[in-house]
């Protein structure tokens, strides 16, 4: 379906692959609903009693909000994604089972329940195709739909919501396991790999957003926001290479700068890193001393910062938290600049001969290549990737 475009489309085969498309199809759930998480997140810190402007009518909005309306959008678009509009509907109607019967949001019960009751109907629909007598097509499809989408969403009353509802508590213990024994910053060790491996959009929105979701219903902020999005990393490294990286790159290195820092994008800079592998260093370096920062100030964003823009982390932090948020950033950038630059050699690695060659090549460059995706390696993010 067209929304599996906003994630990069899965290439060759193996584990890899696998573990690609899998990550893929989970953030295509979140990503095309994204705009209703913000409106959440800014609903919620404007009006309720801790927010910039508290309004106890306003306020009500906040509850059924991340209770219905942001799972059922998940089912509804995961069964979109299997089965057309057909799936659509019934994910909404399988979600609306595994939300009743959950205490808690339902982000992951609506990424089984919506593509897995889509699935179902399309076999039904599959078996029933060519046996349908003529003028019986619109009494088998409607009643189809509606007594297979009864039927998961019973079970999802019954099964799906409390079995998730046990998975989201676990989940939910172990983070604040992590949290409370300061070994949050760890992750960028599998963070940031990943993340060049253009799983970024998997691991954010298919892992961290629910959880961290379900954390700032309670608190009003989650850190788990920051995890994956924090634009720091990616700003040092990108600096690193403007200052200290093959001469005939640093041209394309301020538009992508503007691209990744300013736009989200953060695609945009794995290619750097692709080239020049020990870099990955300077990323979760970066990464690790951000989400220090983060942990030590108690800053957390309100909802998804998508994309990971300074921009979209502005408008994300809660009262109180400028102070963390802006730390973070400034200190991942730093520390991914300084690891990066003595990666780099502080440009000194580069051979004489190479250096010649490519100011020759950046020299015929400079007659007609002035645009960023003219420049930047071929590796690039593909068309709609976001971070």
């Amino acid at each position: 379906m067209s929304s599996m475009a906003y994630t990069p489309a899965p290439t060759g085969t193996g584990l890899k692959a696998t573990v690609q498309k899998f990550g893929s199809f989970l953030a295509s759930m979140v990503m095309p609903n994204i705009g209703a998480f913000i409106a959440w997140g800014l609903i919620t810190a404007l009006f309720i009693p801790t927010g910039w402007t508290p309004n106890k009518s306003l306020g009500e909005l906040v509850t059924p909000m991340i209770t219905y309306l942001l799972p059922i959008l998940i089912g509804y678009t995961g069964g979109r994604l299997v089965h057309g509009q057909r799936g659509a509907v019934i994910g909404a109607i399988a979600t609306v089972g595994v939300v009743v019967g959950s205490s808690v949001p339902m982000f992951l019960g609506a990424m089984i329940a919506g593509p897995a009751s889509a699935w179902v109907l399309k076999q039904f629909d599959k078996l029933t195709a060519d046996r349908l007598r003529a003028g019986f097509e619109m009494l088998v499809d409607n009643f189809s739909l509606g007594i297979i989408g009864g039927g998961f969403a019973v079970l999802g009353k019954w099964a799906i919501g409390p079995a998730v509802n046990h998975v989201t508590n676990w989940a939910g213990s172990g983070v604040n396991w992590v949290l409370n024994h300061h070994l949050l910053p760890f992750v960028s060790i599998l963070i940031e790999p990943a993340k060049v491996l253009f799983l970024n959009n998997a691991i954010n929105h298919g892992v961290l957003d629910p959880l961290a979701v379900a954390q700032s219903a309670v608190h009003h902020k989650s850190i788990l926001f920051m995890l994956e999005s924090n634009p720091g990393p990616g700003l040092g490294i990108l600096c690193a290479y403007l200052l200290f990286g093959p001469r005939a790159l640093r041209p394309t290195v301020p538009g992508a700068i503007v691209i990744q820092f300013l736009g989200g994008i953060h695609e945009i800079y794995f290619p750097y890193i692709l080239m020049k592998p020990r870099l990955i260093l300077a990323a979760i370096a970066g990464g690790f001393a951000g989400i220090s920062v983060f942990s030590v100030t108690g800053a957390g964003l309100v909802a998804s910062p998508s994309p990971g823009s300074i921009f979209a982390y502005l408008t994300e932090t809660p009262r109180g938290s400028y102070f963390g948020v802006l730390a973070g950033v400034v200190v991942a950038a730093a520390v991914s600049f300084v690891v990066g630059s003595v990666l780099l050699g502080f440009g000194r690695g580069e051979k004489p001969e190479d250096e010649a060659a490519e100011s020759a090549e950046s020299a015929e460059e400079a007659g007609g290549a002035s645009g960023v995706s003219d420049a930047v390696p071929a590796q690039s993010s593909p068309e709609g990737a976001t971070a």
